[in-house]
């Protein structure tokens, strides 16, 4: 064959591929690209992106560029992918100081307390014995500091177990001492690394409005959990502690990536359905089983890369109305990416006419997943819901687990991802996932555990989905009875109902 005709031949097949792909745009949804994005953005060299660190920037940053390698335009702010947004952290300042019996113990690797908060503490320490609620309710405290020993046997394995613990301790205390005193002993069953980890982080807080003041340290009676090979063997009882504990607050950048493929429909192209993902994990954390990097392949890796594979679909053929693709930032410290832009919408708020959220969408069961928002009292939209079990049935056929979306799950799953700002704000919205597993929040969470064929079917279904509300005579509605009984402030903490 010669060259020239070699040559025509090539162009003929890359013509009719083109031509494929803009008639069936799902054909641009393939186990290879969602395989080796998956492996890009989970695999070590990421270090987990944790929110507020320049490890999820770099990710971000990844995102953005495959973002408009698939053909997405910029939709963040000032023309660009991004939308930064403050993110605040509030803890207890590892330049507190604590000694007993002369010993100084440093926050963190010796010494953790339990919140953030303000404390000065001169006592002797008392020693209970016995630390059930009933022995330490008849102790003659009389503002000393009590120390008791937590008993991994009586009170269960890991940290969870080690605070549940102390609170009952405290409870018993009623304030008649100046400081609570845990020592840890050094066990498998505590695993002080997790302790230490853990606690000194502090918590995360937003402020959508820019009005809220940093926050401070209120006074109170300190707990500290201390590291019993931190003793030394030394004797508490008649020793004395002293302590000063404060805190601080700054903050870190995250960010919220951008996109857009702008519907074809002038009528409507002003419309826009957004798919939404978090990139962000957990980041380096302590080693389990020599493994420190927390990937979160499945969490939530899966939904964004799914994002990108939808992203070619739709930038293969466009629809009548837009498709906004947000991948948040920071959802793992509390929802903050989508409350920011909630807050903060690069279009019109009123323009989002539905919101298709993913986490986790790659595990478990190969014909089996999970659509929530999907029944009372979660569902706000009836009209949208019908929209995502036609395409199911269409593209996916999976079947449809509604249990975890019931209130009383104990997981509380609805609420625990990025569609619920939406869903707050009165736009129509559903959350599409695969449900935990044994993996979640774990160093095991990695690429090599992903069903890319689920995943492929994960992606499909969300595609189509979101397809069926751009290409509709009009948008699904709000159901007008839906409220929601639960809600949080800014802090992350519970408010209302």
């Amino acid at each position: 064959m010669s060259a020239r005709r070699t040559l025509a031949l090539a162009v003929a097949v890359i013509l009719l591929a083109a031509a494929g792909c803009a008639a069936d745009p799902m054909a641009r949804i393939t186990e290879d690209d969602l395989r080796s994005d998956l492996f890009a953005l989970a695999g070590d060299a990421t270090r987990g992106r944790e929110g507020g660190t320049i490890d999820e920037l770099t990710a971000s940053a990844w995102l953005a560029a495959r973002a408009r390698e698939a053909g997405l335009e910029p939709a963040g702010d000032g023309g660009s992918y991004f939308q930064f947004f403050p993110l605040e952290r509030f803890r207890v300042s590892a330049g507190s100081r604590v000694t007993i019996g002369g010993r100084t113990l440093e926050v963190g690797p010796d010494v953790v307390p339990d919140a953030p908060l303000l404390a000065e503490v001169d006592a002797p320490v008392l020693m209970a014995a016995d630390a059930s609620p009933a022995a330490i309710d008849r102790l003659a405290l009389g503002g000393r500091a009590l120390a008791v020993r937590y008993a991994p046997a009586a009170g269960g394995a890991g940290p969870r177990a080690l605070t549940q613990w102390t609170r009952t301790v405290t409870r018993a205390v009623a304030n008649r001492a100046s400081a609570v005193i845990v020592v840890v002993p050094d066990t498998p069953d505590t695993a002080w690394d997790r302790v230490s980890f853990r606690l000194p982080r502090g918590s995360y807080g937003l402020d959508p409005d820019g009005t809220a003041a940093p926050r401070t340290g209120t006074p109170g009676m300190p707990v500290l959990y201390v590291r019993e090979a931190a003793l030394d063997g030394a004797a508490l009882s008649g020793a004395r502690i002293r302590a000063s504990i404060f805190t601080e607050t700054f903050t870190y950048p995250s960010v919220n990536v951008i996109a857009r493929v702008r519907g074809r429909d002038g009528a409507v192209s002003g419309e826009h359905v957004l798919f939404s993902a978090h990139q962000d994990h957990d980041g380096v954390r302590y080693a389990v089983d020599g493994d420190a990097i927390w990937n979160g392949a499945d969490d939530n890796a899966s939904t964004a890369v799914a994002l990108l594979a939808i992203g070619r679909a739709f930038a293969a053929s466009p629809a009548p109305r837009s498709a906004l693709f947000i991948w948040h930032g920071a959802e793992e410290r509390g929802l903050m990416g989508s409350r920011w832009y909630v807050a903060h919408p690069t279009v019109p708020k009123a323009s989002i006419v539905a919101v298709l959220n993913g986490d986790m969408i790659g595990r478990n069961a190969p014909d089996t997943a999970a659509l929530l928002g999907a029944v009372p009292p979660h569902r706000n939209s009836a009209a949208l819901v019908r929209m995502a079990l036609d395409a199911n049935e269409r593209v996916s056929g999976f079947t449809v687990d509604s249990s975890w979306d019931d209130p009383d799950h104990r997981e509380g799953w609805y609420y625990r991802s990025d569609h619920l700002p939406y869903a707050r704000a009165g736009i129509p919205a559903l959350f599409f996932t695969t449900l935990l597993h044994d993996d979640y929040h774990t160093p095991f969470d990695n690429p090599d555990r992903i069903d890319i064929a689920k995943l492929a079917k994960m992606t499909r279904w969300m595609y189509a989905t979101g397809r069926a509300v751009a290409e509709a005579d009009a948008p699904p509605a709000l159901d007008p009875d839906f409220t929601l009984e639960r809600c949080r402030d800014y802090t992350g903490n519970y408010c209302g109902g």
